[in-house]
């Protein structure tokens, strides 16, 4: 698919729409001019309160009729009465009765006749008054919706994509859930933008991928690009329950009642032996990339052990490769939302977002650099592209050391073999905190100390040899950043955000809807390690990544590991470390048997992406030797404290 220039080409079809809401949108001086902003100047108070249910044409709960979705609706009054049409800001979620919305878990209110009152998050507030209608839509099987969760699958996604539709006079909407008088989406232009975290952000990410007409942007935040990756990592189970029991999780309890037949169809086409079957086919959006018409504005935490960075490098570089146009931040926290860990920045930055995409505005967002990236606790930088020009893949190679298990990592093969024998006890920060010291269950690879800053950005691989002793192994690969830091403390209940009591404002409010929320701060940790990227491989998966098959005891197997991207400075001083281990307590699931592996060093490498390639890798640790040490390092706490098994639970 060709580079598109969405950008430029929408302007002209935005003058005339611009102009018709200059003098509503605009201070008297600035009439005339271009609008660059949108204003609030609607009525937050008097903005029409409704609710539709959408027709999505499917009959999932097997009633005899056709699923609706219920759709709550808040937009402002004034453009209505002159005839303007808005556009709209949609999120689509799971959570609005079950579990809730953001830090403060907000549900979605409604009064005595089942009209919305308060609408979760601070989007209604914010943006109503500034001529954008906010849509929240109750998927399929949830809240006051028909239907059945099928947890990112046809159902899920269609919830949403036919309310795109019928905002764009392509569906059906009636005024109850089961009356046959029809809604019109007669107040709409169709311009339609979908946010969210977590699941919320994953359904966009769904309906893009159909490529719906009228889908101008999504935002998603901390989401799933392919729901396989969230239970499974290359055949290795990350969580010790598959779909069914997230759907039951989030279903209204009518969904329950009459869901039977998706509850086992979940069971039958997630089996745990981790392979992949039509049904993780199905909820792979990465295939699917060639069909996105939407720009992307994705946001992710960097340490989130929920929704992982596993997520984020084979989605961004298929919508490159497709011309879809993208912008990125990348923080420090874990499965935390912008409003809570840069909130000032990120109104502003979505504000300048969506009018930009939404209302046609000229207001250089889209010449602004790519990549936002949080270096330290509340320090961020800037990448003009991301990963940045000039970033290059190296190839490292570990070698044997002084001590068993205790290595050096270079530009050199090694030779020999290391022995690793699963502890299904211990994780990466065990591994880390002894990274210079012989344990039996790791082998570590380390750089002497850098002479220069060295810059990881984008995803690495990790290609292993290794002889099993048992039927079945897992694998855990892991790049350490060796060195005392200030992080945010991401293992932490918080993820790397502490809630503080007071509350700022961001939009108007009325007395069933407040948009004050409380503030939040930084939760550091001084470390003496940080780990900068992970994967984990079922061995079993060496010759199709897609099934597993049992292993022969002494047989050597190749496989490579896919580590999640991330943006990381080592700096001079710091070593770089890569660490091989079995299973990564509280990231995978262990194994059927305790195998010990032989890792054959020759054959074993690690392809890094380095700003500068391999020449950067080189001067950081020209004539630099790895020492030999003996201290236990301090990093966070055990990662398995902050895995779910619910995308969307903690912040």
């Amino acid at each position: 698919m060709p580079k598109r220039t969405r950008f430029t080409t929408w302007r002209p079809l935005a003058t005339a729409a611009a102009a018709a809401l200059t003098a509503t949108l605009l201070t008297p001086a600035a009439a005339g001019a271009a609008p660059r902003e949108s204003l609030p100047v609607h009525s937050y108070e008097n903005a029409v309160r409704e609710a539709v249910w959408v027709d999505t044409g499917l009959d999932e709960d097997r009633d005899g009729r056709a699923d609706r979705v219920a759709v709550d609706i808040v937009r402002p009054r004034e453009p209505a009465r002159q005839g303007r049409k808005v556009p709209v800001i949609m999120d689509a979620s799971p959570y609005y009765s079950c579990c809730g919305r953001g830090n403060e878990s907000q549900k979605k209110t409604y009064d005595a006749n089942g009209g919305i009152v308060g609408m979760p998050l601070f989007y209604d507030n914010y943006f109503v008054p500034r001529g954008y209608a906010v849509v929240g839509v109750d998927l399929a099987g949830t809240n006051r919706s028909d239907g059945c969760v099928d947890v990112g699958g046809r159902s899920d996604v269609q919830s949403a994509k036919a309310v795109v539709d019928w905002l764009n006079g392509r569906g059906r909407a009636y005024t109850t859930r089961t009356g046959t008088e029809r809604a019109e989406a007669t107040w709409t232009n169709g311009r339609t933008g979908m946010i969210g975290k977590s699941w919320d952000g994953t359904i966009a990410n769904g309906v893009a991928a159909t490529g719906v007409e009228g889908l101008e942007t999504i935002v998603p935040i901390a989401a799933i690009s392919s729901w396989y990756d969230y239970y499974f990592t290359q055949g290795a189970p990350l969580y010790d329950s598959g779909p069914d029991w997230l759907s039951n999780y989030v279903e209204s309890p009518q969904a329950r009642a009459r869901c039977a037949a998706v509850q086992r169809e979940l069971v039958d086409g997630a089996p745990r032996t981790g392979d992949r079957t039509p049904l993780w086919t199905e909820r792979d959006y990465v295939r699917a990339a060639e069909k996105v018409r939407a720009s992307v504005f994705l946001v992710h935490g960097m340490q989130d052990l929920n929704v992982r960075m596993q997520h984020v490098g084979p989605w961004w570089d298929a919508l490159g490769e497709n011309g879809v146009e993208r912008k990125i931040w990348l923080s420090q926290t874990g499965h935390v939302d912008p409003f809570d860990f840069r909130r000032a920045e990120w109104v502003d930055t979505l504000h300048r977002w969506f009018d930009h995409e939404l209302l046609g505005y000229d207001n250089g967002i889209d010449r602004e650099p790519v990549a936002d990236i949080e270096r330290r606790p509340d320090q961020w930088v800037t990448s003009a592209t991301w990963p940045p020009r000039g970033t290059r893949t190296a190839t490292l190679r570990p070698a044997e050391g002084a001590e068993a298990g205790v290595g050096t990592l270079g530009l050199r093969r090694g030779r020999g073999t290391e022995t690793v024998t699963d502890d299904p006890r211990l994780s990466e920060t065990d591994w880390a905190a002894r990274v210079d010291t012989p344990t039996p269950d790791k082998a570590g690879f380390v750089t002497g100390p850098l002479t220069r800053d060295l810059r990881l950005s984008g995803s690495s691989r990790v290609t292993v040899t290794a002889a099993p002793s048992t039927p079945t192994a897992h694998l855990s690969a892991v790049l350490v950043d060796l060195g005392p830091d200030t992080v945010r403390d991401y293992a932490d209940a918080g993820e790397g955000i502490t809630t503080l009591a007071e509350r700022t404002c961001w939009g108007a409010s009325t007395a069933g809807d407040s948009s004050c929320f409380k503030e939040t701060r930084a939760r550091t940790a001084d470390v003496g390690f940080t780990v900068v990227s992970r994967g984990w491989a079922d061995l079993g998966t060496h010759a199709d990544s897609g099934r597993g098959e049992p292993l022969t005891p002494g047989k050597r197997y190749t496989i490579t590991l896919d580590l999640a991207a991330t943006d990381h400075v080592v700096p001079e001083g710091h070593r770089l470390a890569l660490i091989v281990a079995g299973t990564d307590r509280g990231l995978i699931d262990p194994p059927a048997d305790t195998p010990t592996l032989t890792l054959d060093l020759a054959r074993t490498s690690a392809r890094v992406p380095f700003v500068g390639g391999t020449a950067a890798f080189a001067r950081a640790t020209a004539g630099t030797h790895a020492e030999a040490r003996d201290a236990v390092l301090d990093g966070v706490d055990r990662p398995g404290a902050t895995a779910h098994r619910v995308p969307g639970e903690a912040r």
